[in-house]
């Protein structure tokens, strides 16, 4: 009796956890369906062999009860370009799992297409298919596809045709005594960090007024279109005499770099017309250490430090060109001239200014000053030229320089719209007809003759 006592407590509890379990109600899963964050996963140009980045679409259980999901399929299964990742595990078929009420999951989404050997894009599509509850839902996967020419630490010279993008990876090299001429219309794309890199030798951009040649970087989602320091530029190492005509060159970090003239030259070391270089993260035109550059329908705006920049001396000759700080780097001067350079060996360098002319041109922004100039003469040994005639400058304090000739000082030049980066004078700007034809280009930026006897100051000619 006493042991039936003693083993009484212990007898209740069972009985009780045995009833109390037998109580509990069973998990009720959700009878709807799931939602998505997108119907379409969609790739602008992908770029064959290349990987893409990774897209996200996201899975929502709106019920307030869980929902079982039977399975999820990418159709293509193992032979798809695609890849899928489901909330951390990579597969192409996933079954029996449960998404908590009002909760969500992401599916990523990446693709790798093979060549195709075609100049013309490709569209390769796939579906991921959902069942849930007995109805079958999908997500349709798309992708652009592009084959093109890669570059990755190459030598070059010849011809770059049109026919398919330039994609290039680290550097693509133009040689000592080497030429490349690059057509009208090629589209050439800089991965991260990447360089045109012109070594003593030639580089000829020839694009043409309604077939420019365009420089970017290789991330073409929408994110990216304005960002900044995508790759590092074209550099031109003591180059033989090269030209840029009719391009766009953005998002780099210095879109032209010059370093340098070399003997060979009887001229300039790049001649630059008809063309857009905007978005740097540093400088639009970094010219360096003796390097001869003239410019002409030049429209160069938006950079993070100066659109043009002379260090340790150099030359240049500007003609209808647009220099212009506004926005980030409103607090910059759009012009720096800086004659000399302590480099790593602590010794000083000082450099010529041969040549520094700006005809017809604005050199404008959002500061009071944009021309600055930091530069040692050498007690007479060094020359510094300055020639600023018939232009439109924003600067506080105007210089009183001789070489400072007919230009119209601190009077807003009224673009179109600055904020949107449409630098085109309106029709009731005091550029109208104000240059002078002593140093009118035919044509404007983007083809426009101009009057000869009264131009507009600036890249563009209104009509």
């Amino acid at each position: 009796m006493r042991k039936l006592i003693y083993l009484l407590p212990f007898i209740l509890f069972a009985w009780l956890t045995s009833y109390l379990t037998s109580c509990k109600k069973d998990v009720l899963f959700s009878k709807d369906y799931l939602s998505f964050s997108a119907d379409t996963v969609l790739f602008d140009t992908v770029f064959t062999t290349i990987g893409s980045t990774t897209k996200r679409l996201k899975i929502y259980n709106t019920s307030n009860q869980p929902v079982k999901v039977k399975s999820v399929i990418l159709v293509g299964g193992e032979n798809s370009p695609f890849r899928i990742n489901l909330d951390g595990v990579s597969g192409t078929i996933f079954k029996d799992f449960v998404i908590p009420a009002d909760d969500s999951l992401f599916m990523f989404v990446e693709v790798t297409l093979g060549e195709n050997n075609d100049t013309v894009p490709m569209i390769i599509e796939d579906i991921v298919e959902f069942e849930t509850n007995g109805k079958m839902q999908s997500v349709q996967l798309a992708a652009w596809g592009q084959d093109a020419y890669f570059h990755y630490k190459d030598l070059n010279e010849g011809i770059w045709d049109n026919l398919k993008p330039h994609v290039i990876y680290d550097f693509a090299l133009v040689d000592e005594g080497k030429s490349l001429t690059i057509e009208a219309g090629t589209r050439i794309y800089m991965h991260k960090g990447a360089i045109l890199y012109v070594n003593k030798g030639e580089l000829h951009i020839e694009g043409e007024y309604e077939n420019k040649v365009i420089i970017e970087g290789d991330r073409l989602e929408p994110f990216y279109k304005d960002v900044k320091g995508q790759y590092y530029g074209i550099y031109f190492n003591e180059a033989l005499s090269s030209t840029i005509d009719n391009a766009i060159i953005k998002n780099g970090t210095a879109g032209v770099h010059v370093f340098g003239n070399n003997s060979s030259n009887s001229g300039y070391t790049v001649e630059i017309t008809n063309t857009e270089i905007s978005n740097h993260a540093s400088y639009g035109i970094f010219n360096y250490s003796g390097g001869k550059v003239k410019g002409e329908n030049l429209n160069i705006h938006s950079n993070g430090l100066y659109a043009y920049f002379l260090l340790e001396g150099g030359s240049h000759n500007f003609r209808h060109s647009q220099f212009l700080s506004y926005g980030s780097d409103g607090n910059q001067p759009a012009v720096a001239i800086k004659n000399y350079f302590t480099r790593e060996d602590k010794i000083t360098y000082i450099g010529n200014v041969g040549e520094g002319a700006f005809y017809n041109s604005i050199i404008y922004g959002g500061g009071d000053f944009q021309i600055a100039y930091d530069t040692i003469t050498n007690n007479g040994a060094v020359s510094i030229d300055i020639e600023y005639n018939t232009n439109f400058i924003r600067q506080k304090t105007v210089p009183t320089n001789a070489g400072f000739v007919s230009n119209t000082w601190n009077v807003n030049p009224n673009f179109e719209n600055v904020a949107g980066k449409e630098f085109i004078i309106r029709s009731n700007s005091s550029c109208r007809n104000n240059g002078s034809s002593a140093f009118a280009t035919q044509k404007d930026i983007i083809g426009t003759f101009r009057d000869m006897a009264a131009p507009d100051i600036g890249a563009y000619e209104l009509d």
